[in-house]
């Protein structure tokens, strides 16, 4: 697949920067936001960071962020939140929950949202929901300029609340990143031992120039849903003069 995320807000301490609770938004959609980004390529998709960290007003981050997803050629753009609201900062033992956001019931991203709520609340998230949700944990909202602007399907997740100590005590990054990445795309990654990175390292031609000449090596550049994607990377590493071909995986 390919992929625009991208963190929403500024940076902390900057103008128009996220909530500010027990955690800060714009700190953890960040760290989130890395974390997706991280697992997506390593899983073998084409993803683009489209974060803005010089916004001169709230305005000028939304129109920075969608100018650069809408630089790129995606199946899906995903925008990274955290909720605010709450003000349980000593803890009720409730959890105020994650909702994901398209923009219509007929949003082509609405089954990727769906598959992401799911994933959260496997994570032990509350999913919430009100009169528009066409499934627990999802939402349609028609004024979000993300959601309005962008030229691919979006959706936009509110991952937990950071004035909610509940929440707080839940939430890790690489979790909710892990969760977000598998309702994506029904992938997980699985980090590689240190024993299976003892025996890359001690592969013949490991760290040399040479290896075994009786080996074939396979060097992957994409992995897509979408064939018309695929073919076009193929055809754009075969124009830069490497070999290049389209495997059904």
């Amino acid at each position: 697949m390919r992929i625009n995320v991208h963190a929403g807000h500024n940076p902390d301490g900057k103008v128009a920067c996220g909530a500010i609770g027990i955690i800060r938004e714009s700190t953890e959609n960040r760290n989130v936001k890395n974390e997706v980004i991280r697992l997506l390529s390593a899983l073998g998709h084409e993803v683009y960071d489209c974060t803005v960290d010089n916004g001169t007003s709230a305005n000028n981050v939304l129109t920075n962020i969608v100018k650069k997803c809408n630089a790129h050629e995606v199946d899906l753009d995903v925008s990274i939140h955290f909720n605010s609201g709450r003000n349980d900062y000593s803890g009720d033992g409730s959890i105020g929950g994650t909702e994901v956001f398209v923009y219509s019931k007929d949003s082509k991203a609405l089954s990727a949202a769906k598959n992401v709520a799911n994933a959260l609340k496997s994570a032990g998230f509350r999913l919430r929901k009100d009169g528009t949700s066409p499934a627990d944990g999802v939402k349609i909202n028609s004024s979000l300029y993300v959601l309005r602007k962008t030229s691919a399907p979006a959706m936009l997740i509110e991952c937990c609340f950071v004035d909610d100590k509940d929440d707080v005590a839940l939430y890790d990054y690489k979790s909710v990143a892990e969760a977000i990445v598998y309702g994506i795309t029904g992938q997980r990654y699985e980090e590689p031992t240190n024993d299976e990175r003892d025996d890359e390292a001690s592969l013949p031609g490991a760290g040399t120039a040479a290896g075994d000449q009786n080996a074939l090596y396979r060097v992957q550049a994409g992995a897509y849903r979408n064939i018309n994607s695929a073919k076009e990377l193929a055809e754009k590493l075969k124009a830069a003069g490497f070999d290049a071909a389209v495997v059904k995986a």
